[in-house]
């Protein structure tokens, strides 16, 4: 008898794809989902920053409901995309180890230390302080090893061409920063009495990031008005210049409203206190900008608009915005603020389901691809030898 898989669905009744064909389904899904993972890009943390900064703004506007819905979603992404990097990092260690001594995509990781510090602060928020100071100690451990292989990267391996400033990257590296100042100062450190000695390290934080921004918006400010800007040099991450303002506002204004655990600190506040108003008025007065830089891009030049990860660095720094507002508007007693802050949590709810959409659409072409090489993964073998030819 011949016991080949070609006849094993004949022997079971002559149902059924041959068997060889179904070997042949699985390892063309297989393949494909091993190359999307291949290529995972880190940015998709991004993701989870902005889904959980809009439900932390309307959890504090009062919309529970929605910030529930919201914080599921990201109890399902956070741990979906740190599988999808263990396998990664499992499989493919070449890949993701090019990615952290490249200049262009290491701060792409700084999205993970902000991911973590937003989740847990959605999760602070609800009263499990411990899981929120697990994770805040999490992300600081992430911060201490990315910021000085980051900015050792961009040292040492940055070449004439390589990464570009306007690219707005590194800028992740200032939202990681100050994603710890808020997590810890707003929930992980209050909610254990920690000692002044601890509180002392959220204001060295928020300096530190402040630092990194005032250099990074002179570069790119040197780069605006002296060299040649081109449509596809405006990309989303552009708008990380005003979310990392936003963040630091919010940092500040949680720093202010701690009161200061020392006699020292307490003599910052009205550095803080006008510190954090300017860089407010600085992040309100990018937004017209970038507006005016996307009508350019795709009104005057047009270029199309189609689904990338980078466009959650659109969505987080409307939402850190909105969250930003709120928090000066408590601090500075101005409740026109508070109104603002609530248009734009709206904005921002609404820019998130613009952009999952786009992601679901997405997946659901990835699905159909997959379903369409299960059912005919001959031909689809078959088809691509063609076009090599």
């Amino acid at each position: 008898m011949n016991d080949s898989p070609d006849n094993l669905s004949e022997q079971a009744g002559g149902s059924g794809p041959p068997a060889t064909s179904r070997y042949g389904s699985l390892g063309v899904v297989a393949a494909w989902i091993g190359s999307e993972i291949s290529v995972l890009d880190p940015a998709y943390f991004a993701l989870v920053m902005a889904t959980g900064i809009v439900s932390n703004t309307l959890f504090l506007q009062g919309a529970r409901a929605l910030s529930d819905g919201l914080l599921a979603v990201n109890l399902f992404a956070y741990p979906l995309l740190w599988l999808l990097t263990g396998l990664r990092v499992a499989r493919f260690p070449a890949a993701i180890g090019a990615d952290l001594v490249n200049p262009r995509r290491v701060f792409l990781f700084f999205t993970v230390v902000a991911a973590t510090d937003v989740l847990g602060m959605s999760i602070g928020l609800r009263g499990f302080t411990t899981i929120a100071l697990v994770m805040w100690l999490f992300a600081l451990a992430l911060w201490l090893a990315l910021i000085y292989l980051g900015f050792g990267v961009l040292m040492l391996r940055n070449r004439a061409g390589g990464a570009d400033v306007v690219e707005g990257a590194w800028l992740n590296a200032i939202v990681g920063t100050q994603s710890l100042v808020i997590s810890g100062g707003a929930v992980a450190l209050p909610a254990f009495h920690a000692g002044p000695q601890a509180f002392v390290l959220l204001p060295m934080l928020w300096g530190i990031g402040l630092i990194l921004y005032g250099i990074f918006v002179a570069l790119l400010s040197y780069r605006f008005f002296f060299a040649e800007m081109k449509p596809d040099d405006a990309t989303p991450p552009l708008w990380i210049v005003m979310g990392a303002a936003a963040i630091s506002v919010n940092a500040g204004a949680i720093l202010v409203a701690s009161g200061g655990a020392t006699p020292f600190l307490r003599s910052l506040q009205p550095f803080l206190g006008g510190v954090t108003l300017a860089t407010w008025a600085w992040a309100t007065w990018w937004i017209p900008l970038l507006l005016l830089l996307g009508l350019w891009k795709h009104g005057i030049h047009r270029r199309s608009i189609g689904y990338t990860p980078m466009l959650w660095s659109i969505v987080f720094p409307l939402g850190m915005y909105a969250a930003a507002t709120l928090r000066l508007s408590e601090v500075a007693a101005v409740p026109a603020l508070g109104s603002l802050s609530w248009a734009m949590t709206w904005v921002a709810l609404a820019a998130w389901c613009a952009t999952g959409a786009g992601l679901i659409a997405k997946l659901m072409r990835g699905v159909r691809s997959i379903l369409r090489l299960a059912e005919w993964p001959d031909d689809a073998v078959a088809g691509r030898g063609a076009r090599s030819r």
